[in-house]
């Protein structure tokens, strides 16, 4: 059965709040003030979409991939993104927290200056995402594949990084005062600043 792809769209000024989507596909679309506000998207993909003043609050999208895309001030206030693919694509003045996020690939997501304060990030894949001034503040970051990541800037205070995989991150530039380490990042991070971790 062929899947029906919408292409070249502008929506504008739609009212798709409380809507329940499943399968839709969408490239090289424009969505404007569109309103999806406690809409449920299942499986639905955006492929070189831009989205503009969009309103994600307390929707929930659920195994949806929204891949190589710009999301310029968009709300995602109370929304939920389970299994969601993220590649590639960039969150510009975006509203992000609280964000509820359970599991899922943002690799290569553009996350600069991004307000992620107290997120649930544990788990996520955010190879080589660019976090550059992000505010991680107690951000919950266990266990996430930070590989490549870019972290120069960003705010770590109290962010839990016990078990996320750093490798390929450029530490020297990371700031760490007031973040949870394990061991193993200890070593990392005092490697990175020139010292010998003897046993």
């Amino acid at each position: 059965m062929d899947v029906e792809v919408v292409r070249n769209e502008t929506f504008s000024g739609k009212d798709w709040a409380l809507d329940e989507v499943e399968r839709a596909h969408y490239e090289d679309c424009a969505f404007h003030d569109v309103d999806w506000s406690e809409a449920k998207l299942a499986g639905c993909t955006f492929t070189h979409c831009e989205f503009g003043n969009v309103r994600f609050n307390a929707a929930e999208l659920t195994n949806c991939a929204i891949t190589q895309s710009v999301l310029r001030r968009c709300s995602f206030f109370d929304a939920t993104l389970v299994g969601c693919k993220l590649t590639g694509t960039q969150f510009l003045d975006c509203g992000l927290r609280p964000l509820t996020i359970d599991g899922g690939d943002w690799g290569f997501v553009s996350l600069r200056g991004a307000n992620l304060t107290a997120a649930r990030l544990g788990g996520l894949r955010l190879r080589e995402a660019d976090l550059t001034n992000a505010d991680l503040t107690r951000a919950d970051l266990r266990g996430a594949d930070l590989s490549n990541a870019r972290l120069q800037g960003a705010v770590l205070k109290g962010t839990d990084l016990r078990g996320a995989d750093l490798d390929g991150v450029v530490l020297r530039d990371v700031a760490i005062a007031g973040a949870k380490i394990d061991l193993t990042q200890a070593a990392q991070f005092a490697t990175a600043h020139g010292a010998q971790v003897c046993g």
